[in-house]
Order: C-alpha cells, then sequence, then structure tokens
C-alpha cells in the first residue's frame, strides 16, 4: 500500500426534501383535507478515525464524496426519506483543515471519534403540518434546507511514542528493523528512507512504537534535500531518538545541523526531550567511544547511549532510556483515555454514542 499522508477533498451534504402539498377527495369517503407529507433530512457528511489504518491513499483517486438528498413529501402524509449519511474513513491521526490551509478544523487523535463536517438539509414542511380549525384547507408547504459543500484538507501526522531524527545514513532504518519486525528499505547511500516507517517494539513487557522519518539535511526547512514536511509526522511523539553516526567526520556538527532544523521547523520539536544514539560503535574502540560522547556532552544535556544496531550492542539500553521518557511525558501531559464518540465542530458539543444506523458508506 502506498503511503500518503495529505489530500484535499470536496464535500458536500445532501440537500433536505420539499413538503408536499396533497389533499385527500375519494367518493364516499366523508372526512377528507390536506394530506401533504414532509420531506426528507438530507445526508450528512462525518468522517470518522478507524484503527488498521495509516496512509490516505484513498483519496488520491477520489476526491468528491456527496450525501444523500432526501426524498420529497408525498400524499397520504407520506414522509420522504432521509438522505444517506457518508462517512469518510480516515488514519488516527488525522487533522482537518480549511481550504486555505489556515485554519485547522478537527484533529481526530483517537480511533472510534468521529466529527460531523457538513450537516444534511432540514426536511420541507408538507401542507398538513399547517391546517388548523380557521385553515383547514393550508396550499403551504416550505421547501428543503439547501446543501452545504466545501474544500478541505486532510493531512496525517502519525501516532508514534518516538520519532528518529537524523541525518542521511544515521543508521535509523537499520535500528527500526532490529528492534522491531519493520522491513524498512536499509542501503549504503543517502535517502533510502522516503516515507516514514512505523515499528513497535518490545522492552521490558512494554511496548511504543518508533516512527523512522527520511533524513534531514543542513537547509532542508528550506527544500533542501527532501524537505522537512515529514517532520510533521513527530510532532505527537512524546521524546526524540537523534540518531549520529560516530564514524562521521564531525558529530558535533551533525548534531547541531539537525537541532537547528528542529527548531527552524517549530512545532514544538526542539522543547521535546531526546534521546541521543551514537551509531556504528562497532567499528570504534572504547576509548574513542569515551572520547565522541564526552564532545557531545559539552553541547548538549541530553543522555547518550553508544549503540550498534547491527550487532544489537546498547539496543536494550537505548529503548530503557525512550521509554523513560514516553513515561515522563505522558505523566506530565496528564494522558487519559477518552471516550471514542460522535461530536462538531463546536469544541463545546457534547459528545454522545456513535449512532448504529447507517453503517458505512463506501468511498
Amino acid at each position: 500500500m502506498k503511503f500518503l499522508d495529505q489530500s484535499k477533498i470536496y464535500i458536500k451534504s445532501g440537500g433536505g426534501g420539499d413538503g408536499c402539498m396533497s389533499f385527500r377527495r375519494e367518493k364516499c369517503v366523508e372526512f377528507g383535507g390536506p394530506d401533504g407529507g414532509n420531506g426528507g433530512r438530507g445526508g450528512h457528511v462525518l468522517i470518522e478515525a478507524i484503527g488498521g489504518l495509516n496512509t490516505l491513499i484513498d483519496y488520491r483517486y477520489k476526491q468528491h464524496f456527496k450525501g444523500g438528498r432526501g426524498g420529497h413529501g408525498m400524499g397520504k402524509n407520506r414522509t420522504g426519506a432521509k438522505g444517506a449519511d457518508i462517512y469518510l474513513k480516515v488514519p488516527v491521526g488525522t487533522q482537518i483543515f480549511d481550504e486555505d490551509y489556515g485554519v485547522m478544523l478537527a484533529d481526530l487523535t483517537e480511533e472510534g471519534q468521529v466529527v460531523m463536517m457538513l450537516e444534511g438539509g432540514h426536511p420541507g414542511t408538507g401542507n398538513a403540518a399547517f391546517k388548523s380549525s380557521v385553515n383547514q384547507a393550508p396550499r403551504r408547504t416550505t421547501p428543503g434546507g439547501p446543501a452545504e459543500e466545501m474544500w478541505i484538507w486532510l493531512r496525517l501526522k502519525l501516532m508514534a511514542d518516538a520519532g528518529m531524527v537524523g541525518l542521511p545514513n544515521a543508521g535509523k532504518s537499520t535500528f527500526v528493523s532490529a528492534v522491531s519486525r519493520a522491513k524498512p528499505k536499509i542501503a549504503d547511500y543517502p535517502f533510502t528512507t522516503l516515507k516514514p516507517q512505523l515499528g513497535v517494539v518490545f522492552v521490558d513487557q512494554r511496548e511504543f512504537v518508533v516512527a523512522d522519518i527520511p533524513g534531514l539535511i543542513a537547509g532542508a526547512h528550506e527544500g533542501h534535500g527532501l524537505g522537512d514536511r515529514f517532520l510533521g509526522h513527530i510532532e505527537r511523539c512524546n521524546t526524540i531518538l537523534h540518531m549520529i553516526d560516530a564514524t562521521g567526520e564531525d558529530i558535533v556538527d551533525a548534531y547541531k545541523t539537525i537541532r537547528h532544523e528542529l527548531d527552524s521547523y517549530g512545532g514544538g520539536l526542539s522543547e521535546k526531550k531526546e534521546v541521543i544514539g551514537l551509531n556504528k560503535c562497532d567499528a570504534l574502540d572504547d576509548e574513542l567511544i569515551e572520547m565522541l560522547s564526552n564532545e557531545l556532552r559539552a553541547v548538549t544535556d541530553s543522555p547518550i547511549v553508544p549503540i550498534s544496531a547491527v550487532t544489537r550492542f546498547g539496543i536494550d539500553e537505548m529503548l530503557r532510556a525512550l521509554l523513560e521518557n514516553i513515561d515522563q511525558a505522558q505523566n506530565a501531559e496528564g494522558h487519559t483515555s477518552g471516550r471514542p464518540g460522535y461530536y462538531d465542530l463546536d469544541d463545546d458539543a457534547e459528545v454522545i454514542e456513535k449512532p448504529q444506523e447507517g453503517g458505512w458508506s463506501p468511498i
């Protein structure tokens, strides 16, 4: 499955059905009168976050989605059919922006959350609803409400506990393949990772998710290399794993380059706790490893763990250091498991249980 983390789509709700004007007049029937039914409401457009999905590729080849129109009212007090609601399935972690990409409309961070993007048109009223003792033959109806439409942007930010950053060929993909069952592409040339990779890590009877993103180079925030857009996938991470190639020419400069790119990107990345992984230490002796670690300690207070992703040297120590930062970040934020629900765009809207009717509409 191809990875796609951004897509622009057009959505439109269904218009409401018109009310009907009708009169009952039959031979041998003593009482007739108005019997025009109401129209049906238009279909809503809703977006739901589901598990087991980590790409927006479904919206690459189809960008227009429309709710069903409500049926018109009919005689004999028959109400028009309700328009079919349409549910769009997106991965957990999807953000919804307006057409100009300036305002975030919703952020789906938990499985089962549903946001109503557009409400279906209200139903029209038939003439039977207007009858009274003083107006026994009303000739008045109301039309159904109009449909709503808009363009929106979907942007996926992966939900991971730890995010990996570093220069190209720092050994990030090798690390992910060593600590999880992920199978990223590994080669001896830069930019072998072209899309984010997720791996589930197990340590001390615990598990957490590690995200590997494409390597950064100097000037990535200006568009150099693959750019810095992939940094959005680690905005939600609780900690950062900064991987440095211990066999590089200047590890201090490599560290400062990545930190500068994180500061330039923003998004709170520069404030996140990090663990520095001094990788490829299997090619160095103990004295050189200690000397390089001291050079890094002179420019950062973050913990430094010498590792070798190939030989698994220092892997367990690294994972425990990441897990400690993850626990501290979660405790500081006071994470609570919210109740998956069904809510409007209004921040103060009440969360209610998702309705069981309707089911999925194909997309």
